[in-house]
């Protein structure tokens, strides 16, 4: 099996890659800055006053986006959660509260759609990994829905070999997710590499035993992948030798 390189660093024996979806492979920030925004101005119809608040939690400012913040590092369920408490604030009972934030996000996903575009040298990547006969998977803190709709409707099928999400349950960084997705790829969770733009990917990817964990950064902002073995600005930067 050939090596994979980034930069300096180079792992052996790796038999698996796995990426994260939202700003790893997939460019979703401006549709993620307009889920938040669909999402409080719903509320905002039920709730007077609450949209600019609730768009601090999702981690909204104008058109800008806390790539650390809940929007685009959490999972469908903790999102729901978040947005859940405040509106509990409201008056509102528990579950009625759970209801209501989950009906703003389905119509935020509806109104907005899925997916987003793909990043730079995407297609490429998984191509070239492909054709070395690594198994390749997506493991994202999104739905496993979202996941598969991505692979669909980009048509990397014939690469990507596990379309996984968060659906409730565990999430990133819990290591359980990765050795769960590495048992379904049919791989040794040493054997595989992780490949995410966030702490929790990094997280993830070292409790659990990983053979390593690259970090990409687009904005090249190293801080938001705190812990990498190797920190890239690009996805051409992995490099198969």
């Amino acid at each position: 099996m050939p090596k994979i390189k980034c930069g300096d660093v180079v792992f052996s024996n790796i038999e698996a890659v796995i990426f994260d979806k939202n700003g790893t492979l997939e460019d979703s920030e401006t549709q993620l800055i307009n889920w938040a925004k669909v999402s409080a101005n719903y509320l905002n119809q039920k709730f007077p006053g609450i949209e600019q608040s609730l768009l601090k939690v999702f981690g909204v400012n104008g058109n800008s986006l806390d790539v650390a913040g809940l929007m685009a590092v959490a999972s469908r369920y903790e999102t729901e959660i978040a947005t859940a408490s405040h509106i509990v604030q409201t008056g509102y009972s528990w579950f009625e509260s759970l209801q209501i934030a989950r009906e703003a996000l389905d119509t935020a996903e509806t109104v907005v759609g899925i997916p987003a575009p793909m990043f730079a040298g995407c297609r490429e990547i998984l191509e070239k990994l492909a054709a070395n006969n690594y198994k390749l998977g997506i493991l994202s803190a999104a739905t496993t829905h979202e996941v598969q709709v991505f692979v669909q409707e980009h048509e990397l099928g014939e690469y990507i070999q596990l379309a996984m999400g968060v659906d409730g349950g565990i999430s990133k960084p819990n290591p359980q997710l990765l050795i769960n997705a590495c048992q379904k790829l049919g791989v040794e969770v040493h054997q595989t590499l992780m490949v995410g733009d966030s702490i929790g990917d990094m997280q993830m990817a070292k409790n659990a035993g990983a053979a390593g964990c690259i970090g990409i950064t687009w904005i090249g902002n190293p801080s938001h992948v705190y812990g990498a073995d190797v920190v890239i600005h690009q996805l051409a930067d992995i490099q198969v030798i």
